[in-house]
């Protein structure tokens, strides 16, 4: 069973302190004192409830990937392998993935006491509402069934009905994040995005813009925007529950 979902964030090195400022902000949060061997993770802390969102410093391009808190990693382990996932690392501490299509997650120990079900919103300074609360997984054509059906049974979660349909959500209302699976229109290696909902999403991007993101494409239900190290993410029409 899956404790709690993370949403961590992957950057360059060159501009991670930039990026980090910047998803703090956009967040509503602080920043954790900087852990690991180097110095490369932190967490970003709410102003209330628990936390959902890590970074880290990477030495390639960076991207996002999922991390699952659970209370059994080697059994977690054995029922994503026998749905298709292969173990990419194995440490003492957690075991990184990827799912059948190659989409890297990471199984981590969850807290004794699992966090309280909680979704964290902040305010621009216009009034507007925003919250990180979905992790889209975009998927080639072919790849798009088999994760599908591996997520949807790792994680148990119950399928919901969205407006289009190149796209499944997953969710749990206990968890901080659900899961958006999106149909490509070409073949390519499967990446991930964070999506966030907002109470107007072109204000809201406004905002991201005038804090160092950079504001790509304007659709009819999101907005295309690329943070401080060019990543790619989107604000979205769906209202913050």
């Amino acid at each position: 069973m899956i404790r709690w979902t993370w949403a961590f964030i992957d950057r360059p090195a060159v501009g991670f302190d930039d990026c980090v400022r910047f998803w703090a902000t956009v967040t509503g949060s602080t920043v954790s004192p900087p852990r690991g061997a180097h110095g490369e993770f932190v967490t970003l802390l709410p102003s209330s409830g628990p936390a959902w969102v890590k970074m880290q410093r990477v030495g390639g391009d960076g991207g996002i990937h999922l991390d699952l808190d659970v209370d059994d990693i080697p059994a977690a382990v054995a029922e994503a392998t026998a749905l298709g996932a292969q173990v990419v690392l194995v440490d003492p501490d957690y075991t990184v993935l990827e799912s059948p299509a190659g989409q890297t997650f990471c199984f981590t120990p969850a807290h004794p006491s699992p966090p309280p079900s909680a979704r964290t919103h902040v305010t621009a300074p216009d009034g507007n509402v925003a919250a990180l609360d979905q992790i889209c997984l975009d998927l080639a054509p072919t790849d798009l069934d088999s994760d599908t059906t591996f997520w949807q049974a790792l994680t148990g979660w119950s399928p919901e009905s969205t407006r289009r349909p190149e796209f499944t959500r997953l969710r749990d209302p206990g968890q901080p994040l659900r899961f958006l699976l999106q149909r490509l229109d070409e073949p390519r290696h499967p990446g991930a995005h964070i999506d966030f909902a907002a109470t107007d999403m072109s204000a809201v991007a406004s905002w991201h813009e005038s804090l160092g993101a950079t504001r790509l494409v304007d659709e009819e239900f999101w907005v295309v925007l690329t943070d401080p190290s060019g990543i790619p993410y989107c604000v979205t029409s769906r209202k913050p529950s």
